[in-house]
């Protein structure tokens, strides 16, 4: 007789076996299954690979049609997607987010990326694009001669890191399975020379490594979640990125990363013929792929097969490496029913994302925000449109809005001429002069009421790839030699002012420039970096006071070539950044004005000593004591009185944008963890936090210091 439980048992069983011939019938192969085990689907693909599928996956557009996979290569996105053949939105050059000091921000822009990658992935109309992005950019703009330094966050690796996280978690999305993006980052490690890029060696210590250079890239993969990056076309210490062991032994073993890991476009030639460091391809390319390289932007499938034949590489070698990319895939949600990824209905709207007020909105605000105001002398900004009768726009930028290599193409631009007329309205008069006819152009400031002359760089892709126009230009493959303005633009400035001394003069740059005689002379400077879609209408609401700017450098800006160390020193305590700089600068890390003012006072702690796994939360009371509503940005530093160890003056470990109303004050609230006290320990292979004492810093800039305090850091 059949007990109730074995009958219950006996129906369990018949259920079990019924979901598991109906799992089959749903699932040709087990890795379609989205329930099972990430690894386990990832093995099971594995398994069903022929080697020419394997190597094939190597590619930049790596996919298995036969298995229903579809292919599927990067695009780029520092600002903006690219590569998706048409318009997205296009946010200010990476330089320009990075001036904001504003994680929401950046979170946004990465979210508008991320969505918008999605749309022209899934899109039945366009069926383009990527949901692998090349962004954001971690490298460290040590040097500001540097011909991409348009494309980093600025110098300092809190700031960068921080900016970073917030980038990814927006590109990626907050659910807790599946990307809406995958978010790739680039170049590791310490790729911030043009000259001699493709052989040239980044030569630094092991503390350098751990504390500047790669401080961005962790905070990407461990705090961000990303998972995926390009390695740079430099070596470290001799060794070529594309095959340094520091992938493996700590990207990969200690820092988790999993998924897609390229080489940059010519990378394994330049091993060969570059750096010297294979005798030939076939070397290069297994040592590549053993070093964690599973996807190539070069032509590697006749090395690869030679390296097989040679018996430099197995078909376990490329099994273990092509697995990154499932990983990402399966993320994704690109092998799973559309039901279960919460992204798969992107595209479905008739209406294309950048073409809404929403996209417009995000823009013009990220570039309002990105504008810092360097001087305001006699408070000649901003301007009162109600009592101008003409306006002169003068200069090379004045009437353009130039694209990069790594942003996207807008779906329309506002020059700074055309921004300033729909500021004003057809209330004034506004006339523009090039100023390639310096007579015409002063004439034209003479007869204005206020004069505001346009200069800096052209990073224009009109341009040939090699070609700049004077030494004070700076693109990829080529660096500054000189970091004034070039082709007559500051002698256009000096003629403009003589005419007329209500001359503002706006900097649209990428990089910093040694403006000494404009900084002395001119009443008003404004710095905005390139290529947003709203740049002339964020600019007129700054110029004409609809926008109180709160932009801060996120570099320092030398008076003179002269205090920059040579371009190849990478060690920056040679005199680099504002942790080490010597003499005064132009204009600090962190500097920028507004048109009213804040009060500092109150500086508190939750604690007065600090134990080396704990945190302290230092409050400080800001106060608007201005008449106009206004952002201010609140640094915190660090600088380490009792250190064993040779460290920098100060370091930046905290910062807040924050927003008040003339007379209102608010306590604003940062974080200190003890962790990020931290040295690198070369004995111990080790962050060591150091017992004694700390003061905490509080100001405007890096050299504008309010409050201090000591804090205790026990043993």
């Amino acid at each position: 007789m059949i007990t109730r439980r074995e009958l219950s048992l006996s129906i369990g069983l018949v259920l079990l076996l019924a979901a598991g011939r109906a799992a089959a019938q749903q699932h040709k192969y087990p890795f379609q299954n989205p329930d099972l085990p990430l690894e386990d689907r990832v093995n099971n693909i594995i398994s069903l690979l022929t080697l020419d599928e394997k190597v094939a996956l190597l590619s930049q557009r790596p996919g298995v049609p036969r298995l229903g996979i579809r292919s599927m290569m990067q695009v780029e996105g520092l600002h903006g997607v690219r590569g998706g053949g048409g318009a997205s939105t296009t946010y200010p050059q990476s330089i320009g987010l990075g001036e904001t000091w504003d994680t929401d921000i950046l979170h946004q822009v990465g979210a508008t990326e991320g969505y918008e990658a999605r749309y022209l992935f899934q899109c039945s109309r366009n069926g383009r694009g990527s949901l692998i992005i090349r962004a954001p950019n971690a490298d460290m703009g040590r040097d500001i001669r540097w011909g991409r330094n348009e494309e980093c966050y600025g110098e300092d690796p809190f700031l960068n890191g921080t900016l970073v996280v917030a980038f990814i978690k927006g590109m990626q999305g907050d659910d807790p399975k599946y990307w809406q993006a995958a978010a790739l980052l680039k170049h590791f490690l310490a790729n911030s020379n043009e000259k001699g890029r493709a052989g040239s060696s980044s030569d630094f210590d092991e503390r350098l490594f751990y504390e500047y250079y790669s401080v961005p890239f962790r905070m990407g993969w461990v705090e961000g979640g990303a998972r995926c990056f390009m390695a740079a076309y430099n070596a470290w210490n001799k060794i070529p990125m594309t095959v340094h062991p520091i992938i493996q032994d700590v990207v990969v073993k200690e820092w988790g990363v999993d998924g897609v890991i390229c080489t940059d476009a010519g990378s394994l030639g330049n091993m060969i013929r570059a750096h010297r460091y294979y005798p030939d391809l076939a070397h290069g390319a297994a040592g590549a792929i053993k070093a964690g390289m599973n996807q190539f932007l070069d032509r590697y499938e006749t090395p690869t097969r030679d390296a097989l034949k040679q018996n430099l590489l197995t078909e376990a070698d490329i099994e273990k490496v092509i697995k990154g990319t499932f990983r990402v895939f399966i993320r994704l949600g690109l092998l799973d029913p559309p039901e279960h990824n919460p992204y798969a209905k992107i595209g479905s709207d008739p209406v294309e994302p950048w073409t809404t007020q929403k996209a417009r909105d995000s823009v013009r605000l990220a570039t309002q925000k990105s504008v810092v105001l360097l001087k305001n002398s006699g408070n000649l900004l901003p301007l009162d449109k109600t009592a101008l009768k003409s306006v002169a726009v003068i200069g090379p930028r004045g009437n353009e809005v130039v694209r990069d290599w790594y942003g996207s193409t807008p779906p329309y631009i506002v020059t700074p001429l055309a921004g300033i007329k729909n500021k004003l309205d057809a209330a004034a008069k506004v006339e523009f002069a090039d100023g390639k006819d310096v007579p015409a152009a002063v004439a034209l400031a003479k007869s204005s009421d206020v004069a505001i002359v346009c200069v800096g760089n052209s990073p224009n892709l009109n341009n040939k790839w090699m070609a700049v126009s004077d030494e004070g230009e700076g693109r990829e493959g080529i660096d500054r030699q000189i970091i004034t303005l070039g082709s007559g633009q500051e002698d256009l400035v000096q003629q403009v002012f003589a005419a007329n001394p209500k001359t503002v003069v706006v900097l649209v740059s990428s990089f910093p420039y040694a403006i000494n005689w404009t900084q002395e002379n001119v009443p008003a400077i404004v710095h905005l970096a390139h290529s947003s879609q709203e740049e002339g209408n964020a600019l007129a609401d700054v110029l004409f006071g609809d926008y109180n700017p709160a932009g801060r450098l996120v570099q320092t800006w030398p008076k003179s070539i002269d205090q920059l160390p040579p371009m190849m020193d990478y060690d920056i305590r040679h005199g680099r950044t504002y942790m080490y700089f010597k003499g005064e600068p132009l204009y600090p890390f962190g500097y920028g004005l507004s048109y009213t003012t804040f009060d500092y006072s109150n500086l508190k702690t939750s604690t007065d000593s600090l134990s080396e796994d704990g945190t302290v939360t230092v409050n400080i009371d800001v106060q608007n004591s201005g008449k106009v509503a206004g952002e201010e940005v609140v640094q915190l530093y660090v600088q380490h009185l009792q250190s064993k160890v040779k460290r920098p003056a100060k370091e930046l470990r905290g910062f807040q944008r924050i927003a008040l109303k003339p007379g209102e004050c608010r306590t604003v609230e940062l974080p200190l963890l003890a962790k990020s006290l931290a040295y690198w320990n070369v004995d111990r292979h080790s962050f060591v936090v150091e017992p004694g004492k700390i003061e905490l810093l509080v100001g405007r800039s890096s050299a504008d210091i309010c409050l201090k305090k000591t804090l205790i850091v026990k043993d």
